[in-house]
């Protein structure tokens, strides 16, 4: 016998609507295809996925087996046929999460996943190093679809202020890579658009460790080992330093992005000689970087 009743669609108790309600921490895998550089990147990302949907004052509770049919029906597509990003892939559940929830008028869908990359030390080794990928869409019934694609990347500064009075104290010469404290900082980017545009998130990592007094990696020898060093102190930056660097570098980047494109950049340095940490950000549109 399949039951009937149908609890979720009574009258709720209070007469209040709920901007979200949906569930959290699916794990899912999902396959990614996409043309880089004029080669093909296939790879299976396992990401955990946050999805939610509005649900109005009248009715006491959402369906969330619903939540969970949408995952697993865009997933399941993505077998067939890869999709290019995770934030595409968000932007698909969005629109699924709307045709199966009649009754909401706003979809959201968070999607997180480690993502890894080849790259190569100073002097030329390989090495496989690992980031964080964002992918967000929010939907609301009969508007456009926008989407997000963020990257969390690790770096390392070496502060300009100890670096300065170290030399001042040592009678160093000016300009020589001289001793500083350190920080591994943590930079992200987010990026919100309309779903038409595409942004590469290894064109977002590279932009990021650029912007570092030194990118960091997994494996390192020890003459690779010297070069991180004597590049991160030739390279002195404060945490407000890499969001600005960033911002220049974002401008410069992506001149066919349209001004509504939203922009948020924040980086926070792991301090190694005070118990605290340093943080700076900066929220905006592209087209409030462009009047600047």
């Amino acid at each position: 016998m399949i039951p009937v009743c149908d609890v979720q669609n009574s009258k709720g108790d209070s007469g209040f609507m709920l901007s979200k309600v949906g569930v959290t921490g699916v794990r899912k895998p999902v396959c990614i295809k996409r043309a880089i550089d004029g080669n093909d990147l296939n790879g299976m990302l396992f990401c955990s996925i946050d999805v939610f949907v509005d649900l109005p004052a009248v009715q006491k509770g959402s369906h969330l087996s619903r939540n969970l049919e949408a995952i697993r029906e865009v997933v399941d597509e993505s077998i067939a046929t890869p999709v290019t990003g995770i934030e595409n892939l968000a932007v698909d559940i969005c629109k699924k999460l709307l045709v199966k929830h009649e009754y909401a008028s706003e979809a959201n869908v968070k999607i997180e996943a480690e993502y890894f990359k080849d790259t190569s030390t100073p002097n030329g080794r390989k090495t496989m190093e690992s980031y964080k990928l964002i992918g967000k869409a929010k939907g609301i019934r009969d508007c456009k679809i926008r989407k997000t694609l963020g990257v969390e990347v690790i770096g390392m500064t070496a502060c300009p202020c100890a670096q300065q009075t170290v030399t001042e104290i040592l009678e160093y010469p000016a300009g020589w890579p001289v001793m500083s404290h350190n920080q591994r900082n943590v930079c992200t980017v987010i990026m919100d658009m309309d779903e038409n545009y595409d942004v590469e998130a290894n064109g977002l990592i590279e932009l990021i460790e650029s912007g570092f007094s030194s990118p960091t990696f997994e494996l390192l020898k020890r003459d690779d080992e010297g070069a991180v060093v004597i590049n991160a102190h030739r390279n002195p930056k404060f945490v407000e330093d890499v969001v600005r660097g960033v911002l220049i570098k974002l401008v410069e980047a992506y001149k066919d992005l349209p001004d509504d494109v939203g922009i948020v950049v924040k980086s926070e340095s792991e301090e190694s000689i005070h118990k605290h940490n340093a943080f700076a950000e900066r929220s905006c549109t592209l087209g409030a970087l462009r009047n600047e």
